[in-house]
């Protein structure tokens, strides 16, 4: 096997929750189709008014989706972790895409024709019931966010996002340092907050020995303060 061919396969492999739902012809097609970009961190992956070309799926790495608002502030709408796939909400509505995506690292991402996928669509149930499901649990999610985020006070957010963070992308090695190192400005945008609140409350959390902070490092020292502070808004 061809060390392209042995790429390929790996690929596919971790399309599986894709593929699974294809047909022995349309695996084919896909593996044939599919190509790899690497994005180094802070590299856009698509921009905001893109027409949709491509369904991706994040391999390695971490990739945000955010939008620009008033005053230049943007906000965090998304965060992904691989294997996920985005990107192709705006085809299925005829839409160019609303928001902007890109690396939070260096990141490696498969890319799949949308015209390719959706003519599956149209003769493999399956396949389309997938879609539905993953469009679904997106859309829940977006309302839970939503309403948290303009519902909660400072703390309530920001303690939200953090364990938002640890259920995303989880723990190193010692058990308490979030796996993932945002700027301030990162986390105020994930949060709906200025820059300069999140730096405030982070301290205060710091002080109230609810976090440590090393950098872009943030250990959570009182997970179950930080979850009753989350639910009390």
């Amino acid at each position: 096997m061809s060390k392209k061919q042995e790429l390929k396969k790996n690929v596919m492999e971790h399309l599986s929750a894709l593929s699974q739902h294809l047909t022995d012809d349309e695996k084919r097609q896909l593996e044939a189709a599919v190509t790899l970009q690497e994005y180094r961190k802070n590299e856009i992956v698509y921009h905001e008014g893109d027409a949709p070309e491509y369904l991706f799926c994040l391999l390695s790495g971490k990739v945000k989706v955010f939008k620009d608002g008033v005053g230049g502030r943007s906000q965090t709408m998304r965060l992904y972790k691989p294997v996920e796939y985005f990107g192709y909400r705006a085809y299925i509505t005829n839409e160019h895409i609303h928001c902007t995506a890109a690396a939070f690292e260096t990141s490696l991402v498969a890319k799949i024709p949308l015209s390719l996928i959706f003519s599956f669509v149209k003769t493999n149930n399956e396949l389309a019931w997938f879609f539905i499901q993953s469009l679904a649990k997106l859309l829940g999610m977006s309302d839970e966010r939503t309403v948290n985020l303009t519902q909660k006070h400072i703390r309530g957010r920001l303690a939200e996002s953090l364990l938002f963070l640890r259920d995303s992308y989880g723990l190193e090695e010692d058990g308490c340092t979030l796996s993932i190192y945002l700027s301030r400005e990162d986390l105020a945008n994930l949060s709906n907050m200025t820059t300069s609140n999140a730096i405030r409350t982070l301290s205060s959390f710091a002080a109230e020995r609810l976090v440590a902070i090393d950098g872009k490092k943030i250990k959570l020292i009182n997970e179950a303060e930080l979850e009753r502070i989350s639910r009390m808004g």
